[in-house]
């Protein structure tokens, strides 16, 4: 997982592999390996969404859209916030739809932090962050997630805030731990916001799926804080469409000027008849959001149970659709070696734990992360292979 420095490389992107998630998967086609690294559902999307992206292209909605999303996607992305969470937008001055939310969090940095500032972000994170955080020339600064709940330390956290300290990124719930914060975490980590004058970057994408009474609280609901959070989500993991790209940002009308100007540079505008369909799709009842949390919650459940048959430490997640797990009970400590082991001799690919986690930090090649965005029969075939572990010669 190394990464040649060419001499036109940057100085920025030397500082970054390629996607590690993303050459798993292409490792899991080279060995024929069951997919259960790369987070994207190998099942169809609702019929309802592929219906309305069909008939918007049959009814030409297919120039241009308004730079910062259509109107009729900002409007039910309004509606949407003030149902489930009674957060009130102006989708003119508060909404900037992007090419997903990849798209989203790299034009939100870009938007708002400058060289020289400092970043927080909670490690394992989502491998983006750290490049993304990079590629503005700032630093990133990192407070660890200890397992097995995955909380924080509130000394550590409030010692890394200082003058410097322009944004901390809040994913929750979290890939890769599946952690949901707490609203008393949210709290206290908006109180420090607060002291220190300092933004909350929330990825939410995971927002719909979370198990076991578990609540999603959105950081901007709590007091003090709707005038310095700027939400990141999307669509795809909601809706099973992770290629259709519709990814969106909300903020305080100032910082939502920033990020359109940065977003109409990168990538113009995201595709314009799916961001039709996505507006019809967010118009979803409740009932929608309640299966599809069940619908993963009994694949959480069987792909945790056979992890531990076979002999992983294995952390429950409380949200999104990936389960990590500490490899040292088989006698390994390099993750990447027993990532390569797993697709090319059980036939199952991972992601190593330590493309969540900065280069030198100790934990960084325990863990590995197994999704579960599967059909049943898809992670039925892979606890199959996974038993072979069973017998395995311990390393």
């Amino acid at each position: 997982m190394t990464t040649t420095v060419h001499k036109y490389a940057s100085a920025k992107a030397s500082r970054f592999t390629e996607s590690v998630i993303r050459e798993m998967s292409r490792v899991a086609a080279q060995h024929g390996a069951i997919n259960l690294a790369q987070g994207f559902p190998d099942f169809p999307a609702p019929d309802s969404i592929k219906m309305a992206a069909v008939k918007a292209i049959a009814e030409d909605h297919n120039q241009y859209a308004i730079t910062w999303g259509t109107k009729g996607l900002r409007d039910a992305l309004t509606w949407k916030m003030n149902k489930d969470y009674g957060i009130v937008l102006d989708p003119e001055t508060q909404i900037t739809v992007c090419c997903g939310a990849t798209e989203g969090m790299i034009a939100t940095l870009l938007a708002t932090v400058n060289p020289g500032d400092e970043v927080i972000i909670f490690e394992p994170f989502y491998e983006n962050y750290g490049a993304d955080v990079i590629l503005c020339g700032a630093s990133p600064k990192y407070i660890k997630l200890q397992a097995p709940d995955y909380h924080f330390d509130r000394e550590e956290l409030a010692e890394l805030f200082n003058d410097k300290t322009k944004a901390i990124i809040v994913n929750t719930p979290n890939n890769p731990t599946g952690k949901v914060f707490s609203r008393e975490e949210l709290a206290f980590i908006a109180d420090l916001c607060i002291k220190h004058d300092v933004l909350a970057i929330t990825d939410e994408i995971y927002e719909h799926i979370i198990y076991d009474g578990v609540e999603h609280v959105p950081m901007w609901n709590i007091p003090g804080m709707a005038e310095r959070t700027i939400i990141v989500n999307g669509i795809s993991k909601t809706y099973s469409v992770t290629g259709w790209r519709i990814g969106y940002v909300m903020a305080p009308p100032e910082i939502t000027q920033s990020i359109r100007k940065v977003h109409d540079f990168l990538t113009v505008g995201a595709a314009a008849p799916l961001q039709v369909a996505a507006g019809e799709a967010l118009r979803s009842g409740p009932e929608y959001y309640h299966e599809l949390a069940e619908f993963y919650r009994v694949r959480r459940d069987f792909l945790y149970e056979k992890l531990k048959q076979v002999g992983f430490k294995t952390f429950k997640p409380g949200g999104a659709y990936y389960i990590m797990v500490d490899i040292r009970s088989f006698g390994w400590d390099d993750d990447v070696a027993f990532a390569y082991y797993l697709a090319k001799d059980i036939g199952v690919a991972v992601v190593p734990g330590s493309s969540f986690y900065r280069q030198e930090s100790l934990e960084s090649s325990y863990f590995v992360r197994f999704c579960f965005c599967k059909h049943l029969s898809t992670l039925e075939a892979a606890a199959q292979r996974l038993d072979k572990l069973r017998t395995q010669v311990r390393k």
